[in-house]
């Protein structure tokens, strides 16, 4: 069975940048055809998806996030990362990890992480 778990600090500063780890187990990051995804949920709002990185290692992302996200891979640890620079007061949210299949429906997920931003 797949499983996911997200890592990190629940706490970060404003204009610090956000950094947060997926832990994969039950699958390879590796494994063709699937896409490991952040996405996540503000408070009172709907899920955004945020970026993602493909079992080839290329990356995507979300348009209005791109030029402040980088998604990495450890695929020694099975781990991937996301990184979100410059954080506002519009970035807390819980932050999930997924894994997506090559229609785009997600199969797995982490069960989330709270983030905060605060000084």
């Amino acid at each position: 069975q797949v499983q996911l778990q997200e890592s990190g600090p629940g706490l970060v500063k404003p204009s610090q940048t956000l950094s947060l780890t997926c832990t994969v187990s039950g699958d390879s990051i590796t494994t063709n055809y699937y896409y490991w995804s952040w996405i996540r949920q503000p408070p009172g709002k709907g899920l955004e998806w945020i970026g993602a990185i493909a079992y080839s290692g290329s990356t995507y992302y979300s348009p209005s996030l791109k030029s402040r996200t980088s998604i990495s891979r450890d695929t020694s640890k099975n781990q991937f990362t996301l990184q979100l620079s410059s954080v506002t007061p519009e970035d807390p949210a819980v932050y999930y990890c997924a894994r997506a299949g090559e229609l785009g429906a997600f199969g797995y997920w982490g069960q989330g992480t709270q983030v905060t931003v605060s000084s």
